[in-house]
């Protein structure tokens, strides 16, 4: 059969209509995970929660090496040529011969290593988790393949609806097994049930946009090939170490102490996972733009959204430091009592998450992802060092110690990237986090005012509402926030929209 036409992508979505895209995404898979974890934490208890905790960490320990930085690598160079329909499908093809290669490989020895691993935990109950988790890292990693052209071509929308149908299918996977008694079992399958519905989704939807070819391993050239795998090399070792990081703290917790003291710490560790939910979306609309290809990185564009998550990271941090006790009270219900001096630990994480997205993918879209190498293995150790020191000594809030000086040192380390390659101004930056400084003080106060322990549902609310009130009426006094700032954010926005429909 022969080749049919290329399909040309277009220009892309304005920066406006990708990022409430990609927020709609976070959104509703916050909804999702934040219904789904909440479930299984209450219907398998600590014990059982902790085995399918540790199965989902030695499974992500497993993913991002095993997608060996070809879907990032491949979204480059994507990226790079959006005007040209055929380099498009033939870049693709490329990347997915190799993903194919590697996933399948990958998946394949976790499923047959998870007897082993199981018995160096000392946990009999991990083996089918796990191989349910090692299912589940080949779906998820071809979903993450398929969608990442979505953004690199700047077409969140697509990928909009990939993230629902994918999480919902989960979300009643998962809940349908636990339900019929499966169990951690139940859960690590229904993961992987989801995930591979949502990859069909993205398949249809990318085939439809840049044409079938590109789905087509056949259809790779060796001269892409050749360069998506030199770049993904550099890839692979910042995927495995931020793999490492994030899952380091539950294995050494799992090592030291028990599976049901890695439920209560990963239990309100997953929960932060939304609030840096912005931060991911506004990087699906910047980061792509700071490519060298077309016009140009696009600095103005990089330093506005930086400023701009300076303010909302700080307003997002004040109830995690303040409402700790409540929250995962409510959530998490009994049997999860330390949980809140961990959720209140990880504040200094939960700030700096809302930037790293933003700045690790401008990075990785400037065909620098090299410089991130040595960054990425240093906050793997640093993290380790902590957690083997404090965590045998004061428990799982080790752990979050141990995330926090890491993910400090990781995020601030691509702030001075970015600032090298294309000339970041860092004043405007810290003159907005200063004026974010004193409004999180004065909705911490607020929120301080209304209690920290026991709260109804009507305190919670009257203390949310004027815990934001009092937090934007220090953006305005300082004159961080501004009428006329706010009519030219909705002048663009608009007429991004306008350009969109015409």
């Amino acid at each position: 059969m022969g080749r049919t036409s290329p399909a040309n992508p277009g220009d892309g979505d304005t920066i406006a209509r990708n990022t409430t895209f990609a927020l709609a995404s976070q959104v509703a898979t916050a909804g999702f995970t934040a219904v789904l974890t909440l479930y299984l934490v209450r219907a398998l208890g600590p014990s059982d929660f902790g085995v399918f905790a540790l199965a989902l960490a030695i499974g992500s320990m497993v993913l991002l090496p095993s997608d060996f930085g070809l879907s990032q690598s491949t979204a480059r160079f994507v990226a790079e040529h959006r005007s040209d329909g055929n380099a498009i499908v033939t870049i693709l093809a490329g990347g997915l011969r190799l993903k194919l290669l590697v996933g399948v490989a990958a998946s394949a020895a976790l499923f047959a290593l998870a007897g082993p691993i199981s018995h160096a935990y000392d946990e009999p109950d991990l083996v089918w988790p796990l191989r349910g988790i090692a299912v589940a890292v080949f779906t998820q990693g071809m979903l993450m393949f398929l969608v990442t052209p979505f953004v690199a071509l700047q077409r969140v929308a697509l990928s909009f609806r990939v993230v629902v149908s994918e999480s919902a299918a989960e979300t009643m996977a998962s809940v349908a097994l636990v339900l019929l008694g499966a169990g951690a079992t139940g859960a690590a399958f229904g993961r992987a049930v989801g995930y591979a519905f949502g990859a069909l989704i993205a398949a249809a939807l990318l085939a439809r946009l840049v044409g079938g070819d590109a789905l087509d391993p056949r259809g790779a050239t060796g001269a892409h090939i050749r360069r998506i795998a030199r770049y993904a090399g550099a890839m692979l070792v910042i995927d495995g170490a931020w793999t490492a990081f994030a899952q380091i703290d539950v294995l050494v917790i799992a090592a030291y102490l028990s599976a049901a003291d890695v439920g209560v710490f990963q239990a309100p560790n997953r929960l932060t996972t939304v609030l840096a939910y912005f931060g991911l979306a506004l990087s699906a609309g910047v980061a792509p733009r700071v490519s060298r290809g077309g016009t140009g990185p696009d600095i103005r564009a990089l330093e506005g959204g930086l400023r701009l998550l300076v303010i909302v990271q700080a307003a997002l941090v004040v109830p995690v430091l303040v409402w700790a006790t409540p929250i995962t009270s409510l959530l998490l219900g009994a049997g999860y009592g330390e949980s809140a001096d961990v959720l209140r630990a990880l504040a200094p994480y939960v700030f700096a998450a809302g930037f790293a997205p933003l700045l690790s993918l401008s990075v990785n879209y400037l065909g620098e992802a090299r410089r991130r190498v040595p960054i990425a293995i240093l906050a793997v150790l640093i993290n380790l060092a902590i957690d083997v020191v404090l965590i045998p000594r004061i428990g799982i809030v080790g752990g979050a110690v141990g995330t926090d000086v890491a993910f400090l040192f990781y995020t601030g380390a691509h702030l001075v990237i970015c600032r090298r390659l294309v000339g970041l101004a860092l004043r405007p930056l810290l003159t907005t986090a200063l004026h974010a400084a004193a409004a999180a003080a004065a909705m911490a106060a607020v929120l301080f005012a209304f209690g920290t322990s026991d709260l109804s549902a009507i305190a919670s609310i009257a203390g949310a509402i004027a815990g934001c009130a009092a937090f934007a009426a220090v953006l305005a006094i300082t004159g961080e926030v501004t009428r006329a700032r706010i009519d030219l954010a909705r002048t663009r926005f608009a007429a991004g929209l306008a350009r969109r429909a015409d």
